[in-house]
Formats: structure tokens, sequence, C-alpha cells
């Protein structure tokens, strides 16, 4: 599959993009160069390759979950431009 100028500004037109002319072109190159290895992958022979999730194993990568001291009041309010009853007050946006 050969990736075009005008797949590029479909594409383009789609995300909201302006490009140039010289744009559209670096990118359509660039497409097709992906595209080309792809292919290249594509005829390696993989039917004995396990199929794996991560490079290396992987356990539990997150901190054991242990209840601990939560903020003041007074610590999490600290920066606050404007509080009030031990809340942030911002402007109302619903009426």
């Amino acid at each position: 599959m050969k990736i075009g100028v005008k797949d590029v500004e479909y594409v383009a037109r789609l995300a909201r993009l302006t490009l140039s002319d010289e744009e559209k072109n670096e990118f359509a190159l660039q497409l097709n160069d992906i595209l080309t290895y792809m292919d290249k992958l594509n005829e390696l022979d993989t039917r004995d390759v396990e199929a794996t999730s991560h490079v290396i194993p992987v356990k539990n990568v997150l901190r054991p979950d242990e209840a601990r001291q939560s903020l003041s009041p007074e610590t999490s309010l600290g920066n606050a431009p404007e509080r009030e009853k031990g809340f942030y007050k911002v402007p109302r946006i619903i009426e």
C-alpha cells in the first residue's frame, strides 16, 4: 500500500492540521518508509515465538496499597488563593 499526498491531506483535514506542500510530501515519504519497514517485519517467521506483552518479566510494579496519614486541611489549602469553610473557593461556572 502506497501513501500519497492525497492520503496525507485527508488525515491532516481530519486532524484539523494545516500543512505546507513540503510537509505533505515529507510526511508521505515518511509514512511510506514506515509501511515498507512493516512489510519487512511481516516477512519474519514468528510461528515459534511466544507472544509477549513486555520484553522483560514484570511482576507487581506498583507500591503496596497501605493506609497512610493524609495531608491536613491547613497544609492542602496552604497555597489556595481563596478558601471557604475548609474548601477551595472557585468561580461559579454553572448557573
